[in-house]
């Protein structure tokens, strides 16, 4: 079967999602399939180029920056981004039919595009969602119901009309799916979010050694700085925890949030906390590999679920999982049934602290979630799975 991956970011990007598009069609590659990748690309000086990586071929067209952005630019560049993507990549496009196109979000502006390469080519479409937006933008106060929020949502809804099946990252995003859409009739199946769980040839790193960190129980927490993810629950507890000398936070990213969070820990000699800019994917995830307890965190007025793309490398690498997490999130079922960590409601700050420090003084209970954590991935999130019930779901699509 020939796929089609269509995601807002490739390789070398440090994002999740560009992980998650490789790992994906790696597997697609290896169960036999011919995988193409499409993404946009601000380091490239042609209209697109073509390169094959690990048995995949990319697609890389040029457009504006996308990722990293002012709001206002990214916005701009992103209403655009199926209509340039066409008009530069067009004629490849043409020449290179699927059978099944795999497009991730967000973005929330890929609809336009995949009506037209579905029109093209006669095939299906099986939408991979993993942020309900602009929902989440409200509940977390960053957009207001208006012009902006109905123009956005507008896009949303013709991105999922596009959609043969929408893949939702949690059972709670069906349901919200279900109370919200009930009018539409949309196909809906949970997919979670997954890993290749075999990392070969991973660079070392010393980085608990470089920051003087060897005799540290160390929580990290690595990925997006944005309002979502409320990353000021972390400086809180950390600034509880400060009188324990044997802990140390640290916060590996970047994001809208990431100037201010700097200045506060500045402004605050916050000791025990330190800040890196996001590393390049392998060396990521190698880094992970140092520390001891992995953090999430979301911000509790958030009303959509959210499984972040950190937890699969946490679990990679037998992390026991810390969260600080919005109400009735379907993390606190995953997490505690699997026994793999503590989640607590975000706001809970003293519940937040007390887990930390069950997680800090007990060597052998990290140790054992963080077994439980690496039993979870395997069951429930590897890419072989997500790749298995994609491709199951394809002959069904392209008899409707």
């Amino acid at each position: 079967m020939r796929l089609l991956i269509l995601v807002d970011c490739y390789l070398p990007s440090h994002k999740s999602s560009a992980k998650l598009a490789h790992d994906l069609g790696v597997e697609f590659h290896r169960q036999g399939h011919e995988v193409t990748i499409l993404a946009p690309s601000n380091g490239i000086s042609q209209n697109f180029e073509v390169s094959m990586e690990n048995g995949l071929r990319i697609v890389r067209v040029r457009t504006p920056r996308i990722k990293g952005a002012s709001k206002l630019l990214r916005g701009i560049n992103e209403v655009r981004l199926s209509s340039l993507v066409f008009k530069r990549a067009g004629t490849f496009l043409r020449k290179h039919p699927s059978d099944l196109i795999v497009f991730y979000s967000p973005t929330i502006f890929w609809g336009k595009l995949v009506a037209r390469l579905k029109s093209l080519w006669r095939c299906p479409a099986y939408l991979i969602l993993r942020d309900i937006f602009p929902q989440w933008a409200v509940d977390a106060g960053v957009l207001s119901r208006g012009l902006i929020y109905e123009y956005c949502r507008r896009k949303e809804i013709q991105q999922y009309d596009q959609a043969d099946v929408i893949a939702v990252q949690s059972p709670g995003d069906a349901k919200y799916f279900a109370n919200n859409f009930a009018h539409q009739r949309y196909q809906l199946e949970v997919l979670y979010n997954w890993t290749a769980t075999d990392e070969n040839s991973l660079p070392e790193t010393q980085y608990r050694a470089k920051f003087g960190l060897q005799n540290k129980v160390v929580f990290f927490y690595g990925g997006s700085l944005g309002v979502a993810q409320d990353v000021d629950n972390i400086l809180r507890l950390a600034s509880s925890l400060a009188d324990h000398s044997e802990i140390h936070f640290l916060i590996v990213g970047d994001g809208a949030e990431a100037p201010r969070l700097r200045k506060i820990i500045a402004d605050n000699n916050h000791c025990n906390i330190l800040m890196l800019p996001p590393v390049e994917q392998r060396e990521y995830l190698k880094m992970v590999s140092e520390f001891d307890v992995g953090l999430i965190t979301l911000d509790r007025r958030l009303t959509t679920h959210n499984i972040p793309g950190k937890l699969l490398a946490y679990m990679n690498w037998a992390m026991p999982i810390l969260g600080s997490i919005n109400p009735g999130n379907d993390l606190f079922e995953l997490i505690e049934k699997a026994a793999a960590g503590f989640c607590v409601e975000n706001g809970q700050d003293e519940a937040f602290r007390i887990a930390a420090l069950k997680l800090a003084l007990d060597v052998q209970l990290r140790v054992r979630m963080g077994k439980n954590a690496r039993s979870l991935l395997e069951r429930t999130f590897s890419a072989r799975a997500a790749a298995q019930q994609i491709l199951k779901a394809a002959p069904r699509l392209s008899r409707k």
